[in-house]
């Protein structure tokens, strides 16, 4: 089971590609935070992951609203931030620039990205910015481990193929025929997914989270039976039996990396994978509940409730009716 891929999946990670920008510096532009406008560029979306990519030329980024924040990128780089915060980039550090809200609504008469090409200065850059759509609720591990920002320098290899798959994704904004924008919101998602596992590949050895543990011999094969079989009758001492430690020593080493029990991670998995299938399917609710583990239906209502504070039946009415909204503010 590849764990990260199977998050990715349940939390329905979905992608776009909003801007390619061409611009001449001296420059400065900001980006609203995600929540001023989700519902534009991702509609039904309930988070929304803002990146920037530089093709060429060597700029800074920040968030705004710490200037101790501000990083140096270079031609290959990728800045993401996760939680949407409103950040800036820049052709210097300490510039300062306003979001432009009007900027971001989907076209009705044209594909994206759009395109930017303005001014004329001494260096030329080239940046291409979208957004990543995600569930972030009842549970998105992925999205809790994660810094508020952070950058991925990649590999020669590795910018090799993203960065002409990005430039690829830039011509489409002007020559792209029918389902270019489909194509170009799966070059968003695949660019998250290896700039997660740049990440992960460059995290310290002693550094904790979910994504740390994903690397840990123990814990990433707890992860990977858990993921494997959610539905199955899983108990502290089989899931460390398995894995080869004591049930003290495993509950603790869990624990450390994941910051929760092995049982408490259980139930927020669970509950993720019942909550998408109430939302993306007409099944029942005991059916729901059935295929991750429970065998009635109280009993899943009560799980339910306890992780995400109202029942099963009132959650999947209130997902329902914040998609269909999005949906229509979005157009």
């Amino acid at each position: 089971m590849d764990v990260l891929s199977d998050v990715l999946s349940a939390v329905r990670l979905t992608g776009a590609i909003f801007f390619d920008h061409h611009v001449q510096g001296p420059f400065a532009g900001a980006s609203p935070a995600s929540e001023a406008i989700a519902d534009k560029v991702m509609p039904g979306a309930e988070h929304v992951i803002q990146f920037h990519a530089v093709l060429s030329g060597s700029c800074w980024t920040a968030l705004i609203e710490d200037p101790a924040s501000s990083r140096p990128l270079e031609a290959g780089d990728i800045v993401t931030y996760p939680m949407g915060d409103t950040n800036l980039m820049s052709s210097s550090p300490g510039m300062s620039a306003d979001p432009d809200l009007a900027m971001y609504v989907r076209p009705t008469n044209r594909r994206l990205p759009y395109t930017f090409r303005n001014g004329e200065g001494p260096e030329s850059y080239h940046i291409v910015c979208g957004f990543l759509g995600c569930d972030s609720r009842p549970f998105n591990p992925v999205l809790e481990a994660l810094p508020r920002q952070f950058l991925a320098r990649l590999s020669a290899a590795t910018q090799g193929w993203l960065l002409n798959m990005l430039r690829v994704a830039a011509d489409e904004s002007e020559f792209g025929g029918a389902g270019s924008e489909t194509m170009l919101a799966k070059f968003a998602e695949v660019m998250f997914v290896e700039v997660i596992r740049n990440y992960v590949a460059h995290l310290p050895e002693d550094s904790r989270g979910w994504l740390s543990g994903l690397r840990d011999r123990h814990v990433g094969q707890a992860l990977q039976l858990i993921h494997g079989r959610p539905a199955y009758n899983w108990a502290l001492d089989s899931l460390a039996r398995e894995v080869g430690l004591s049930r003290s020593v495993f509950a603790d080493r869990f624990a450390q990396y994941v910051g929760v029990s092995p049982m408490h991670y259980l139930g927020r998995w669970r509950m993720q994978l019942a909550a998408r299938r109430l939302v993306e399917s007409t099944v029942s609710i005991a059916q729901a509940g059935a295929e991750v583990g429970y065998e009635s239906e109280a009993a899943f209502n009560r799980a339910f409730k306890k992780h995400l504070g109202l029942p099963p039946g009132a959650w999947r009415t209130g997902r329902l009716s914040d998609t269909a909204v999005g949906a229509l503010e979005g157009k």
